[in-house]
C-alpha cells in the first residue's frame, strides 16, 4: 500500500468521528469557554474543522510563517456553518492528497513564526501532524461538551453516554 492510500484511509476515519463531535456543538454555547486561558468553543471548534484544509497547505506550499500573518479563522455563526467548514477543508484537502505521490511527501515543510523555526518535517508528517492535531482538538472539545452535559459520541467505540453508563 502506498504512504498516500494509507494517509487517505487515517483522513477518511478521523472525518467519521469529527463530522460527529462537531454535529452536536450547541449553537448557544458557541462562545462559552471553560477558562479565561482557553478558547471558545467556536474557536477550538472552528480550528478542528479547518485543519483538514493543511493537507492541501502541506502539499502545495514548503511552509507557513506565523509572523507574515494572512490567516484570518472562518466565520462561523453556528453548526451549520461549522459543518460546512470541515466538509470544504476535508474535501479540498482530501482531494490534493489522492491526486499526490508518495514522492510528494518527501520534502521538508517548515513551520516558522518570523526568524523562529518552530519545526521541520516532511510533507508526510505534517500532514500526519494535522491528523493528530485534529485528534488532540476533538479529544479537548469533549471535555468542553461534557462540561456543558453535552452528550460525547464514541471515537473508537461507543462512549459512556452511548452506553447508558452515565446520565
Amino acid at each position: 500500500m502506498k504512504l498516500t492510500e494509507i494517509l487517505l484511509k487515517e483522513m477518511d476515519r478521523e472525518a467519521v468521528t469529527t463530522r460527529k463531535m462537531l454535529a452536536i456543538v450547541p449553537n448557544d454555547k458557541l462562545d462559552w469557554k471553560p477558562h479565561s486561558k482557553s478558547m471558545t468553543v467556536r474557536a477550538l471548534a472552528t480550528h478542528i474543522a479547518e485543519l483538514p484544509g493543511w493537507v492541501k497547505l502541506a502539499l502545495t506550499t514548503n511552509g507557513i510563517n506565523f509572523a507574515e500573518g494572512g490567516y484570518e479563522p472562518t466565520p462561523i455563526k453556528d453548526n451549520t456553518d461549522l459543518l460546512k467548514c470541515f466538509e470544504d477543508n476535508f474535501t479540498e484537502g482530501r482531494k490534493f492528497l489522492a491526486a499526490a505521490k508518495d514522492e510528494d511527501l518527501l520534502p521538508d515543510w517548515t513551520l516558522r513564526n518570523g526568524d523562529n523555526v518552530l519545526s521541520v518535517e516532511s510533507v508526510g508528517e505534517t500532514i500526519r501532524h494535522a491528523f493528530c492535531q485534529m485528534v488532540h482538538h476533538r479529544a479537548q472539545l469533549g471535555v468542553f461538551l461534557r462540561l456543558l452535559d453535552v452528550a460525547i459520541p464514541g471515537s473508537y467505540g461507543p462512549s459512556a453516554d452511548e452506553m447508558g453508563n452515565f446520565k
